[in-house]
């Protein structure tokens, strides 16, 4: 299972959810990769995440099992994990 976290310094809601997506690090394993909408655009928009941020997504065998836009709570992302590794 892979998740990546497709944020923005200037994004307000990016910066909230900083916390929640240490929890899910801190509690389950996978690869988590970190991504900056500015500084890696174009491995960004391989993803078309859209204007909202942040954008998690869910990934198995380079597929993507689902996603999350916006700001999310740790029991949300939790919840979104949990059923895409089902």
């Amino acid at each position: 299972m892979k998740v990546i976290k497709i944020s923005a310094i200037w994004c307000g809601a990016c910066l909230i959810t900083n916390k929640v997506w240490k929890q899910l690090k801190d509690k389950y394993s996978f690869d988590a990769i970190e991504l900056d909408y500015d500084m890696d655009e174009d491995e960004v928009q391989k993803y078309s995440p859209g204007e909202i941020l942040p954008v998690f997504l869910f990934y198995s065998d380079n597929r993507e099992l689902g996603r999350l836009v916006g700001e999310v709570s740790f029991d949300e992302l939790e919840k979104k994990y949990l059923e895409v590794n089902e």
